[in-house]
């Protein structure tokens, strides 16, 4: 599985509650403890729980329909119908918070060095998703001597999309890249030598929340709810709205954002990569963003 450690996260959180059961004792009663610990004590979204539920339910069909037990039989004669609260959830879902530009420096000066910062930089200058990140390998990175310049191209088994996708540098998320040169023979980003599996974990959180708690030092105001909450990939739509506020087309915006949209994505001429070199470098430290304060106003 491509999502291995994202499988055997949601499984090991599940552990406690039905890890001592027999296989055929799992099932949506015995997991509403689990249900219920995740969403009023940890405090996590129902989005959340259902990703959780949805791999206790594969792991259930596949003992009802491949998994075999010694004498020949599936573990499971019936695999028991575990609810999913697709509808709820989507009502419930977090809307995106982009970042304004006062935000990200706010966040990210309480970010450790490294790598969460250089991580977390990288990522919102290119639009990357998490996993992304995390797994970039150093022989991804393909020079374009014509331009003086370097893209990766993350291979199709390690995207959502199942398409290969095309990482294009601005000079910040270029100047990180160099920054990491030698730290790893295989990955680019790591700590204590060896690959980071995640982003959003305790640390980001805690990160947030000294963020949030100084936001009011700061700006003379309590902290908005979106910017006490962001998430990691609060990220990947902070770049996607910058480049929408600097006058970046839809298809171009598509094209970085690493959205499928059936075309073979790599395979662009020198000029058709100047042109999107070109527009990840509009973004800019010094441009406002009035269209994001309106919407959080709004809000």
């Amino acid at each position: 599985m491509r999502s291995i450690d994202d499988a055997a996260w949601h499984v090991e959180l599940s552990d406690p509650w039905v890890g001592e059961l027999a296989i055929d004792g799992v099932y949506d009663e015995t997991l509403e403890p689990f249900k219920t610990h995740r969403l009023q004590v940890d405090q996590v979204t129902l989005t959340t729980v259902n990703r959780s539920l949805e791999m206790v339910r594969r792991i259930l069909n596949l003992c009802a329909r491949k998994y075999r037990h010694p004498n020949g039989l599936t573990w499971l004669e019936t695999a028991p119908l575990i609810s999913v609260d697709v509808r709820e959830a989507r009502r419930k879902a977090r809307r995106p918070y982009p970042l304004s530009w006062d935000e990200q420096d706010l966040l990210f000066r309480e970010l450790p060095d490294h790598p969460n910062r250089a991580m977390a930089l990288f990522k919102v200058n290119t639009g990357t998703r998490e996993d992304e990140v995390c797994k970039l390998r150093r022989d991804w990175e393909i020079a374009v001597p014509e331009l003086k310049t370097s893209v990766f191209i993350i291979p199709a088994g390690y995207v959502k999309n199942d398409e290969d996708r095309l990482i294009v540098l601005n000079q910040v998320a270029a100047s990180v890249i160099d920054a990491q040169r030698g730290k790893h023979p295989v990955y680019v980003f790591v700590r204590r030598g060896k690959p980071v599996h995640y982003m959003n974990n305790t640390a980001w959180q805690s990160v947030r929340k000294r963020a949030a708690s100084r936001y009011l030092e700061k700006f003379g105001k309590a902290a908005n709810w979106g910017f006490a909450h962001t998430r990691v990939h609060d990220l990947k739509h902070t770049f996607g709205r910058r480049l929408r506020s600097v006058g970046v087309g839809g298809e171009t915006r598509e094209a970085l954002l690493g959205h499928k949209n059936g075309d073979i994505t790599t395979h662009y001429s020198t000029a058709e990569l100047a042109e999107l070199i070109s527009a990840v470098n509009r973004i800019d430290h010094s441009l406002a963003t009035p269209a994001i304060t309106l919407l959080r106003v709004a809000a």
